[in-house]
């Protein structure tokens, strides 16, 4: 076996370090630059946002008759989908909503979401040079914190909501999620309390993945999921039940063991803290890149 030396690129992904400064930084430019030019986009105008607040995705806006359908059959949609949710996987944790909603049609895409599609290319090109970046911490502050969110009735076609969670280590992003409920909830508490199950299930699957590492010692202790919901948050640490949990399956009660185990704990937090709040909704232009930056998102080392 050969020593090749410090990696720079893993599938397709460039790793940049900031040894002064102790930091590494993940980024995708160059994917990005391949992913404008496959779809006619390098020379667009750069977009704010990757989906501006106010704007909606429904089937109301899928073809509505034959000669619609066929206007839309040379249109790779399905592809820029694709290509979009590979950024979204690996670097890029701020396009996860869009992404995610953009893919709800991919069998019968209309022409508003393929301007939908192409918005999150003029995103791209304006962040393109933007990193994940993560930076040496003290071994006391090296804990994995966990946010979590659910957007009530987001869908309009059948009044789901969409939920998200990211988990935050040194600084940066390692893990994200953006899904629509399968269960339809009747209030904010049940869809934000459902979120929070969502978290947790992952959030032990993390910290056995973690411990496993043997990296960070922090991993042993309960791991802090944020929820900005105070019913929730008072719901998921204790036996009570209430009205407004009286349809909610009885699966989701496993948060109240994680928590009662000391494998987890969920507090409150701020709306205007809340990291996950991008993941579940689209936002005006300030707060999303305050949240972007905070996940870790940064054109600089």
């Amino acid at each position: 076996m050969k020593d090749m030396g410090e990696a720079h690129y893993v599938l397709g992904i460039e790793i940049t370090r900031n040894r002064k400064q102790h930091a590494l930084g993940l980024s995708q430019k160059n994917y990005v630059d391949k992913i404008l030019q496959r779809f006619g986009m390098q020379g667009c105008n750069s977009g704010e946002t990757p989906i501006s607040k106010g704007d909606r995705l429904h089937k109301g806006q899928c073809p509505k008759n034959v000669l619609e359908a066929k206007s839309m059959n040379n249109v790779p949609y399905a592809r820029l989908v694709g290509s979009l949710m590979y950024a979204q996987i690996c670097t890029r944790p701020d396009i996860s909503f869009a992404v995610n909603m953009l893919s709800r049609f991919q069998s019968n895409a209309g022409h508003a979401h393929w301007v939908a599609g192409k918005k999150v290319l003029r995103y791209l090109k304006k962040t393109k040079n933007h990193m994940l970046v993560y930076r040496k911490l003290d071994e006391q502050e090296l804990e994995v914190e966990a946010y979590t969110d659910a957007s009530y009735k987001s869908d309009i076609d059948d009044l789901k909501s969409t939920f998200g969670y990211i988990f935050r280590l040194a600084g940066g992003a390692i893990s994200w999620k953006t899904a629509k409920q399968t269960l339809t909830a009747t209030s904010t508490f049940q869809a934000k309390y459902i979120a929070i199950f969502e978290a947790t299930g992952h959030a032990l699957w993390l910290r056995n993945f973690i411990s496993h590492l043997k990296l960070i010692n922090s991993v042993e202790r309960p791991m802090v999921i944020y929820c900005d919901n105070a019913l929730a948050v008072f719901f998921s640490k204790n036996n009570k039940r209430s009205s407004g949990s009286r349809n909610i399956d009885v699966k989701y009660f496993a948060v109240k063991e994680s928590v009662r185990d000391g494998e987890i704990e969920v507090e409150k937090i701020g709306t205007k803290e809340q990291l996950a709040d991008p993941l579940t909704k689209a936002l005006p232009v300030a707060d999303f890149v305050k949240h972007a930056t905070n996940m870790g998102i940064m054109d600089t080392i």
